[in-house]
């Protein structure tokens, strides 16, 4: 059901917004964390190695499907708290029609060019054909991945954060039971790891593309609104641009960061795949959860109600501490343990890297987790400037060092040390620019 984020307390209006979509990104990571857990347990040392070195290739094609979730979820939930409906509809199909034709330019990059991404991150021989066949499997899905983005942010924006969790959760554990049939029963390896997820995601796609659909046509208007408006859609790019730029040179830090870490071997890449899937698991929960306050600060920003955004910060901050400290004593004291569920009689020396990795880490969740709430703010006020520079910041920073720290004798672990310094820094900068938008009078006031 459609929600308005603009009434009722803050507190209890984000709590009942934000679990459903915290629910549903544990769902959207367990399609990578299955690809991992089945490939490094039923296929081997070197599949898991190799679907870890793809993942980050796919972070990309991500990124611009987030981008364009992002830009259609801000735009029309601002309309939404303006109650101006006729323009909410026109928003959604121009996010369609915009998102479709970014789609088709990535699958025909994906497609003719897996192999190049591959050699540019120096993919050892041994898991480059793995790596290139989940890669183009994974291409040919694209256009899943992008609508069924669309689809969450339209929900997101017409505060119903409910029916997206139903679509991942049935079909996320639909993932894994397909994955393992095709990997154990069909015996097709890391092919059929990523055919489990072109299926499950397209039917899921679907059905949530057709539900959106069904609930617009519910959605009274004084006049039908037209498919297309270059107006809206340039407000949409200005989101979805900066919103992608973000995603992007993140992952561009990340494939940066892989290409060093593949320089250490497979079992150092196999102990990494495993350990990142784990933190991007977390990272992702966190900014799922900052998308939620960015809906919740369109809509109010759109109902003009900025006295309810700082709410929304203090909130927000108190629901991702409360997630930080479970996640942080799980992963730095029973590291080992989730470790193991990816790998099948692991090489020490992949589970000491992927043990190192959390260790050092998980303390910090609690400091990029307000920098992530704070970034929810200021995307879902188009603060996209203030934005970009703190996430720049951090990336910069977690590459540079990276890179030197590898250098040193620390090896692969001072790669892991850029993480928490990148973090830290970006964070400070973040809540520095939220506290200077457009509430900051009811801010220094206090």
């Amino acid at each position: 059901m459609n929600k308005d984020l603009t009434v009722g307390n803050p507190q209890s209006v984000l709590w009942k917004f934000c679990m459903p979509l915290f629910g549903s990104i544990i769902f959207q990571q367990l399609y990578n964390i299955a690809d991992s857990l089945v490939a490094g347990k039923f296929v081997g040392e070197n599949a898991l190695a190799a679907v870890g070195n793809s993942y980050e290739i796919t972070l990309i094609f991500i990124a611009f499907a987030f981008g364009c979730n992002m830009g259609c979820s801000v735009i029309v939930s601002k309309l939404f708290g303006a109650k101006d409906f006729k323009g909410m509809k026109t928003a959604v199909y121009t996010a369609c029609i915009f998102s479709g034709a970014i789609c088709l330019l990535l699958m025909l990059i994906g497609i003719a060019g897996s192999g190049l991404l591959l050699h540019l991150i120096r993919t050892p021989d041994e898991v480059f054909a793995d790596s290139k066949l989940y890669l183009d499997i994974y291409a040919w899905g694209l256009p899943f991945v992008f609508f069924y983005n669309i689809a969450t942010g339209i929900f997101a924006a017409l505060g119903d954060s409910k029916t997206p969790f139903y679509f991942l959760a049935v079909s996320s554990i639909s993932n894994i039971a397909v994955d393992i049939w095709f990997v154990k029963v069909f015996h097709m390896g890391v092919a059929g790891v990523a055919w489990a997820t072109f299926i499950c995601q397209g039917i899921s796609c679907v059905l949530a593309m057709t539900v959106v659909f069904r609930r617009l046509s519910k959605i009274e208007g004084k006049e039908k609104a037209p498919i297309f408006d270059l107006q809206i859609l340039k407000q949409i790019v200005v989101i979805a641009v900066w919103s992608t730029l973000q995603q992007s040179f993140i992952s561009l830090g990340n494939i940066m960061i892989q290409s060093i870490i593949n320089g250490f071997g497979a079992p150092v890449m196999a102990g990494y795949s495993a350990a990142v899937k784990l933190n991007n698991l977390v990272i992702t929960s966190f900014t799922t959860l900052g998308n939620g306050i960015s809906n919740y600060t369109a809509q109010n920003l759109g109902a003009q109600k900025l006295s309810r955004i700082k709410q929304g910060f203090t909130v927000g901050i108190k629901l991702v501490w409360m997630l930080s400290l479970p996640l942080f004593l799980l992963y730095f004291f029973g590291g080992n343990i989730v470790l193991k569920l990816f790998m099948d009689e692991p090489t020490e020396l992949a589970l000491h890297t992927g043990i190192i990795y959390l260790k050092i880490l998980s303390p910090f969740y609690f400091v990029v987790s307000a920098k992530l709430v704070a970034d929810g703010i200021l995307r879902g006020a188009g603060l996209m400037k203030y934005f970009m520079i703190a996430t720049f910041t951090d990336l910069i920073l977690r590459v540079v060092l990276a890179f030197c720290f590898s250098k040193t004798l620390l090896g692969a672990t001072g790669i892991w040390c850029a993480w928490p310094i990148g973090w830290c820094v970006a964070t400070m900068l973040s809540i520095s620019f939220y506290r200077s938008g457009p509430w900051s009078t009811q801010l220094n006031s206090r």
